[in-house]
């Protein structure tokens, strides 16, 4: 069923397992035109991978207005977990942004990540498999962009391109 205001071609699917999740994410990073936006507990080992760093790379190279914003609840493993992370952070300090959650947004357990405004990855649990996926789901995307925009708000800068030690 369509919703009102929705594209068209609105597709809508649940899925199991980190590894289609993952898969998903990478599918959909070089269709992005714009902007990434990534909410998770932390950042899972993919985002380490040299495939991974290098869509995210080729991503924000693409065009100087793209951005990648990230909220995390814990950033403390960034360094030691997802260096390639990092140096993105350090190559592209202007449009790349990772924050932590305050105390009042600890509690949301949903991780997601958002391809510009019509493209999303959904984990209904971060200790849980089950996901969902929508692609021209205008609708959907919108709902998650406006969670993203509440939980950001209520999070802090948390890592700076200048990390010591890299």
């Amino acid at each position: 069923m369509e919703q009102a205001g929705n594209l068209p071609n609105a597709e809508y699917r649940r899925f199991e397992g980190m590894r289609e999740y993952e898969v998903v994410i990478d599918s959909l990073i070089p269709q992005t035109q714009r902007v990434i936006r990534i909410f998770d507990r932390s950042l899972s080992h993919s985002y380490n991978s040299p495939q991974r760093f290098e869509l995210l790379r080729q991503f924000l190279l693409a065009a100087r207005p793209n951005r990648l914003l990230i909220v995390l609840h814990d950033t403390e493993k960034l360094d030691r977990a997802c260096p390639r992370m990092l140096r993105l952070l350090q190559q592209f300090s202007y449009a790349v942004s990772i924050r932590e959650t305050l105390r009042p947004a600890k509690h949301v357990y949903d991780p997601f990540v958002i391809f510009d405004a019509s493209h999303y990855v959904h984990r209904f649990h971060y200790d849980h498999l089950r996901a969902a996926q929508g692609i021209n789901d205008v609708t959907g995307a919108q709902l998650l962009i406006d969670r993203f925009e509440e939980i950001r708000e209520a999070s802090a800068p948390a890592v700076s391109a200048n990390v010591s030690g890299l």
